[in-house]
């Protein structure tokens, strides 16, 4: 037994990212109720007043975002969404829904070609908000992701004062998320019916 397999929390949070996967997977009306979610999140004060935002592109069961880009890249705002490169997060400046192609596992991200373009590079201390997936929260804004740690690197080196702020379906709230001294919790998480008041990074 590995000193993590140990760890209650580990085995709750395991727990806890099962039922809510399985909750996601079964919420019914994702578009509709996504759109609910994302307008509720661009009428925060939050969002009005800052000038560059990350979104993140909705994968499998997350909260969808793709149907919001347009609107939100036609906006006077700076719109940021993340891709993977070797276990990391890496920032592009999105400008036009053309310039996201399908890449590994399906998954919207931005174009191979324009990548390395140094103009379409961002640094994660430009953010003035961050909107952030995730499988399970509660009303604390404690999170659990996949568990790969991959939000949890770049959130570390946002700017103390960039609010982060998750979205969620209902079925994706539960009474406690078991958090680790390295875990991150949310400034707000949204949901359909709701907008938690989270810590945050306090």
């Amino acid at each position: 037994m590995t000193v993590q397999d140990s760890d209650p929390r580990d085995q709750l949070k395991q727990a806890i990212r099962k039922t809510a996967h399985a909750n996601r997977k079964a919420q019914h009306d994702k578009d509709a109720v996504s759109e609910q979610i994302t307008a509720a999140v661009m009428q925060l004060p939050e969002y009005q007043s800052a000038q560059c935002v990350m979104w993140y592109v909705d994968v499998r069961d997350e909260v969808r975002t793709r149907h919001a880009l347009p609107a939100a890249i036609a906006s006077d705002k700076r719109i940021i969404v993340p891709f993977c490169v070797e276990g990391e997060l890496e920032l592009f400046h999105l400008e036009a829904m053309d310039e996201l192609e399908v890449g590994m596992y399906k998954i919207l991200e931005p174009r191979a070609d324009l990548r390395e373009v140094a103009a379409k590079r961002v640094a994660v201390e430009q953010l003035d908000l961050i909107l952030v997936p995730g499988v399970g929260f509660d009303a604390q804004g404690g999170r659990t992701g996949h568990g790969k740690g991959y939000y949890d690197k770049l959130l570390q080196n946002a700017r103390p004062d960039t609010p982060l702020i998750a979205l969620a379906f209902d079925c994706q709230i539960f009474p406690e998320i078991p958090m680790q001294d390295h875990d991150i919790y949310m400034d707000k998480v949204v949901t359909e019916s709701t907008v938690y008041q989270g810590r945050g990074r306090s």
